[in-house]
């Protein structure tokens, strides 16, 4: 293995005068010596300077970064990102479909693959998820389902899924790719929530399974610092010659070496210590699962109802209040005050602990005894069951709403209008609405009925507040 990033900017020549970006030139005692430039490493927070490469055109250390990666993922390309998966969305979206172009694509999808879909005013045919009526929450996308869409929709560029969902969700990407791949069509993968998936005993990635475009957050899951990315591509239905150009125009033309280096350090210990690493995690991941059987009113992953197979990788603990006198706010809140367990996120019925290599068999366990702890105390509730909303329908591309002449009604008001903005809780950051989807009876209902409950929920702008009045195309 060569010399790790990491190392080849800690023995850089500290005698060298920067007259280079950034500011701090390296002076950790502007901040003094317990500084928050001491803290952070900016002894080797750099620049382009000779002998670190370009990003941008790679030809050196950092090229060797991008091919370690595509190594150990199995993919045919890698290209690091330090704007996080955001970066990813927006670069394969724009490689891949010619403005206008046709899309068939996930309704559960992100937040940034509509903005991306905004870029390129695309023409959208949405595939609807399965639904799971105890927790309220999306699904896999079948074949089938994709199959169907592209029967019907003429010269798509692009089919769009995200795999795994927040909820660790997997969807048959090698059943989607076999459908897509048929019709010449090629299939980008948000994987997000994937990047361990492939390693170990976890299941196959979204690589191994075909896809052309598979874009993976390498913080979330694995030892990396927040933001750091991949974007990974296999086949020859994508142009590699586009997906640089695209990358070079939404990622930073100043990259953080830290970032980068962390990339590089997390595809280190992968090489030298994955299995051991993944071993463990695993088996911290069984002790859980082992000591949460006996849980008599909440649940750990998916329920199991009559006709449905859910495949849930299991590194996403999904915890159900379905049934109890509590919601997943409440769990959420009393993990966090009483236990000092601070959980990813919470939804109506559940509650999400997303666990990491870093995870160890003692950290599982002090969830695991917390949730015994809780379950033995919290009472029952009639179980509710919630409704799966219903598939929108597209009267406008999502550029055509935003670029039309707006105004702003109060939500009550606002059914039978084309709404002109997004509208998510975030996390997960599934928009709610859609800019150029029409607005119903069932949707105001939701709204209204999520903001009774306390939902942020947010817009471009920033979060909803007060009375909520909705954006909608001008009649």
């Amino acid at each position: 293995m060569k010399q790790p990033l990491f190392q080849k900017l800690k023995e850089y020549d500290k005698t060298m005068l920067p007259m280079h970006m950034p500011g701090h030139k390296r002076n950790l005692a502007l901040s003094g010596t317990d500084g928050y430039l001491a803290a952070l490493c900016a002894d080797c927070d750099i620049t382009e300077i000779a002998g670190f490469d370009n990003l941008a055109e790679p030809e050196g250390i950092l090229l060797s970064l991008k091919e370690r990666a595509a190594k150990l993922w199995k993919s045919e390309a890698a290209y690091p990102l330090v704007n996080g998966s955001t970066c990813g969305i927006l670069a394969a979206i724009y490689a891949t479909v010619p403005y206008g172009g046709s899309v068939i694509v996930a309704r559960n999808c992100h937040k940034s693959v509509y903005n991306g879909l905004e870029l390129v005013n695309a023409k959208m045919t949405y595939l609807m998820p399965a639904w799971d009526e105890t927790l309220g929450c999306y699904g896999e996308i079948s074949p089938e389902t994709v199959e169907k869409a592209l029967e019907e929709v003429v010269d798509v560029k692009l089919v769009i899924v995200t795999s795994p969902t927040y909820e660790g969700v997997l969807s048959d990407i090698e059943g989607i790719c076999e459908a897509a791949h048929a019709k010449g069509v090629p299939v980008l993968v948000d994987s997000a929530h994937g990047a361990h998936l492939g390693f170990g005993a976890f299941p196959k990635s979204a690589v191994a399974c075909g896809a052309d475009i598979v874009v993976q957050s390498l913080h979330k899951t694995l030892p990396c610092l927040t933001q750091t990315a991949l974007l990974h591509c296999t086949g020859n239905l994508v142009s590699d010659e586009k997906i640089q150009a695209a990358i070079n125009m939404f990622q930073t033309s100043s990259p953080s070496y830290l970032l980068l280096a962390s990339i590089d350090g997390c595809i280190g210990l992968l090489e030298t210590r994955g299995e051991e690493l993944f071993a463990g995690w695993e088996k911290a991941l069984n002790v859980f699962y082992k000591r949460t059987e006996g849980l008599k009113h909440l649940s750990v992953g998916f329920p199991a109802e009559e006709g449905a197979y859910v495949v849930q990788e299991p590194g996403k603990i999904v915890i159900s209040a379905a049934g109890t006198n509590l919601n997943g706010a409440m769990l959420m809140e009393k993990l966090r005050k009483e236990y000092h367990i601070e959980l990813e996120m919470a939804a109506e019925q559940y509650a999400i602990a997303m666990t990491g290599m870093g995870d160890t068999e003692d950290t599982l366990l002090r969830l695991a005894e917390a949730l015994t702890e809780i379950d033995a105390t919290c009472g029952v509730a009639p179980a509710k069951k919630l409704k799966c909303p219903a598939l929108p329908v597209t009267k406008k591309t999502i550029g055509e709403a935003m670029c039309a002449e707006v105004e702003e009604v109060p939500l009550e008001g606002a059914a039978g209008r084309v709404a002109a903005e997004h509208l998510w809780a975030y996390p997960p950051g599934i928009p709610v609405v859609v800019a150029g989807e029409a607005v119903t009876e069932e949707l105001v209902e939701f709204l209204t009925e999520k903001q009774t409950m306390g939902v942020e929920l947010h817009r471009k702008s920033g979060v909803c507040k007060g009375e909520l009045l909705l954006r909608v195309v001008k009649e």
